[in-house]
């Protein structure tokens, strides 16, 4: 599902405004459905922490798209995942303790120098390509795609730093998210006939978040997260195949040997739960 997003958003069309606000409308609408099938337990510190959680996703989401801009999806998604991947195993080796032996503690380390190495890749330039997304363009993307990882980091850690179970969090996380959007877009009127299309794109991030927050306690949140980048690959290539964005031959093969470093780093991660 995460790994359709970039891909579903841009066949919609918009700017990264009315994206947002469309995928939070969606995202609510999911949760409210939801929330009357499963009925789960919603107390104030749920709500709240749920709240605070959607408000660190509308900063990350948002800047993500925005970062398409500069980069496209192709770049973009796994420059972001590798970030994200990054960040968020090293909060749960920090504050979760997840890496807790010598052998875990070293396959760790090398899942996310593999991850890094992939990056790298996937952002390599043919010199004898000349692209649209000079230095100066690479330069803003890379530092929104900062942003956005900060943001990402947050809405994650913030909800299993406080036990919140997975169902319980998708109403209040979803209020937050659409209220951030809303804090976020609203001087670029966001609202016109791209943010209802979008609509579609909370759908489907919905149904991988629920899929993320229900999976985080049971196989700990440095491989539930690590497991839940993995659409790279349908990003990724999607936005060069689907999308017909411009890659020399010599890119699509280094953007193919990044994808795959991440996802190997990906799957080391997951070997690090006990």
């Amino acid at each position: 599902m995460w790994g359709s997003i970039l891909l579903v958003s841009s066949k919609l069309g918009g700017k990264a405004y009315s994206q947002t606000i469309g995928l939070t409308g969606g995202a609510l609408l999911f949760s409210i459905v939801a929330f009357f099938i499963v009925s789960p337990e919603l107390t104030w510190k749920i709500f709240i922490v749920g709240f605070v959680s959607g408000l660190f996703w509308s900063v990350g989401q948002m800047n993500q798209f925005s970062a398409v801009e500069y980069l496209g999806v192709s770049k973009t998604q796994p420059i972001s995942t590798g970030m994200q991947l990054v960040g968020t195993s090293l909060f749960g080796v920090l504050l979760f303790g997840e890496w807790s032996t010598q052998t875990k503690l070293l396959i760790g380390i090398a899942a996310l120098a593999f991850i890094i190495v992939g990056v790298v890749f996937t952002s390599l330039n043919d010199k004898n390509n000349k692209e649209a997304d000079g230095k100066s363009q690479f330069g803003k993307g890379m530092f929104t795609l900062f942003i956005s990882t900060l943001g990402y980091i947050g809405y994650f850690i913030v909800v299993q730093w406080f036990g919140v179970e997975g169902w319980s969090a998708i109403l209040p996380q979803s209020l937050g998210m659409l209220s951030g959007a809303l804090l976020l877009t609203f001087r670029h009127k966001p609202f016109n006939k791209y943010a209802t299309r979008n609509i579609l794109t909370g759908f489907v991030w919905a149904t991988g978040n629920i899929g993320l927050l229900v999976a985080a306690p049971r196989v700990g949140v440095a491989t539930s997260f690590s497991f839940s980048q993995m659409g790279i690959i349908i990003s990724t290539l999607g936005g060069i195949f689907l999308l017909g964005e411009k890659k020399s031959k010599k890119q699509i093969t280094f953007v193919i040997i990044g994808c795959i470093l991440i996802i190997v780093g990906g799957v080391l991660l997951g070997f690090t739960k006990k």
